[in-house]
């Protein structure tokens, strides 16, 4: 059978798709409206920051500096902060000088605020002479805050061999040094209102100096190891000045490797042990809890207490507490006074390896135990519940519950 087609009504039929496929698949202008406009961010705005790739430099605006590369001065400063509000990452680098006689600064700030430093080494070419007199060259300091300079803070920063300071930012202006090194400083090593988790060794003066001082190492051949209001978990090293100087010392060990001077000495030391040489003081306190010193002179001496405390001294007094009480406590003399000598000794037990004292209480021992090689083992205007070996193993004015 044949199919008889309309050609005028085939033709108006593909008219009439054609019409609505052309509707339907219509996308506007093909022609771009443009150029395309930038989608990624510039360098700049990534890392809004300024390099600093010679020196001299003087920052004079407020922003976030870097190093580029390693920067040498011949004299003066490397690089000057004039400006608040300012970040300085020294990025792994080392500022160093060349000059002939020790001058200028690695970093200067002057009267400024809100300063951060960080990440680098400042270098100077300053030696320590016999005797403890330095000199050289390279830089008089490696950062030093002139003026008042509030909130400064300075992290990761190690400086070697400047003739007068290593970091010096001050006290009362909130200033913060952390994980900090300072190393060969003829003067102050490391010095702010708060430092912490950082070292400084072989310092003429003090090698750390503070108000809040924890988690350091300090050693140096001057005054102080550390000195600050407040020590804790530190170590401090000195020749014949004092190693650890505070208003309270917590869990610190100082030592006074010399003649004379003295390991810990605070108003209140707890947990703290002090060595000192043949004439110095292991640990001199107010208060004394659970300390442990030797010294030549006195292994401990306790203006109020000495309480859970070990002294020992060779020529000395072990524990010397002539104004307070020594309770809990262990001291010991090679051939000194006394091994414990205390206004009022309690349940102690005192040793005197020569003719001296074993316990030597000026008003009353009380459960206490003295010994002496060749002296007194427990003398004391009264005692209780107390003995003694020696020749004579006690002496005592008024007894009680003793034979």
């Amino acid at each position: 059978m044949k199919i008889k087609i309309n050609l005028a009504a085939f033709a108006w039929l593909l008219l009439t798709l054609n019409s609505q496929l052309t509707t339907a698949f219509a996308q506007g202008s093909l022609a771009p409206p443009g150029a395309p406009a930038p989608t990624m961010k510039t360098l700049t705005q990534i890392e809004p920051r300024t390099p600093i790739s010679s020196a001299p430099f003087t920052i004079t605006q407020p922003g976030s500096y870097y190093l580029a590369t390693n920067l040498t001065v011949s004299t003066g400063d490397a690089i000057d902060i004039n400006a608040s509000g300012v970040t300085l990452d020294l990025n792994g680098f080392t500022i160093s000088s060349t000059a002939a006689s020790a001058t200028g600064n690695g970093i200067l700030i002057s009267s400024r605020t809100n300063i951060t430093i960080f990440n680098g080494y400042i270098q100077g070419g300053v030696t320590n002479n016999t005797g403890g007199v330095f000199g050289g060259g390279g830089f008089g300091s490696g950062i030093y805050a002139s003026g008042a300079c509030y909130n400064l803070r300075v992290c990761g920063v190690t400086v070697s061999s400047c003739l007068y300071y290593g970091i010096l930012l001050f006290t009362g202006y909130s200033t913060l040094i952390e994980s900090c090194a300072a190393q060969n400083i003829g003067t102050y090593g490391l010095y702010a209102d708060t430092v912490s988790h950082s070292t400084a060794i072989n310092v003429g003066n003090t090698a750390i100096y503070g108000n809040t001082v924890s988690d350091c190492s300090a050693s140096g051949g001057g005054s102080y190891g550390v000195y600050a209001y407040a020590v804790q978990n530190c170590y401090g090293q000195t020749v014949d000045g004092t190693g650890i100087e505070a208003n309270t010392a917590e869990n610190c060990y100082g030592t006074a490797s010399g003649t004379y001077g003295t390991g810990v000495d605070a108003a209140g030391a707890q947990n703290c042990y002090g060595i000192a040489g043949s004439g110095g003081i292991g640990v001199e306190a107010g208060i004394a809890t659970g300390c442990s010193g030797s010294g030549g002179n006195f292994g401990i001496q306790a203006s109020a207490a000495a309480e859970n405390c070990s002294g020992s001294s060779d020529g000395g007094i072990g524990i010397d507490c002539s104004l307070g009480m020594v309770c809990f406590s262990y001291g010991e003399t090679g051939s000194g006074y006394a091994g414990i000598y205390g206004f009022i000794v309690q349940s102690s037990y005192g040793y005197n390896g020569g003719s001296g004292y074993g316990v030597y209480a000026y008003d009353m021992a009380n459960l206490s135990y003295g010994f002496s090689n060749t002296g007194t083992g427990l003398r004391a205007f009264i005692a209780n519940s107390c003995d003694g070996g020696g020749a004579p193993s006690l002496s005592v004015s008024f007894k009680y519950n003793m034979p």
